[in-house]
């Protein structure tokens, strides 16, 4: 069998404020999951993605340091409709979330915006215009 990307992983110093930022963008965490230290949900085509805190990857790798200079990862999710990016951006910085980006038609036919997630990820939204 060949490798298949199966999950994607972040790093968070704040479970709650993490996990608050991503059910903006829609995903679902089960019940009491603020207070765990890894939770992770599978998307739709079978994706995993998991938010660990720092204590945990430290407990398999005790020199782990957060990156420097720049996000290590970054997300985009797929609007359905330009005024969906306009609306979720909307939504996550009324929330009290950093803009990196306000909205904007970009040069390649997508509607899109960049957003900070609590740890400082680059979050994208976009949509075809």
């Amino acid at each position: 069998m060949k490798p298949r990307l199966d999950l994607v992983g972040i790093v968070v110093q704040d479970m709650r404020a993490s996990l608050d930022f991503y059910r903006l963008l829609g995903l679902a965490f089960p019940d009491g999951a603020e207070s765990e230290d890894h939770v992770e949900v599978t998307l739709e085509g079978g994706l995993r993605v998991a938010w660990d805190s720092a204590e945990v990857i430290r407990s398999f790798d005790p020199e782990w340091q957060p990156p420097t200079g720049g996000p290590a990862i970054g997300l985009a999710f797929l609007c359905g409709a330009p005024a969906e990016v306009d609306a979720v951006y909307a939504e996550i910085v009324a929330a009290g979330y950093p803009s990196h980006k306000e909205p904007w038609d970009a040069f390649w036919g997508q509607r899109y915006a960049q957003l900070r997630d609590p740890d400082g990820v680059p979050v994208d939204l976009f949509a075809a215009l």
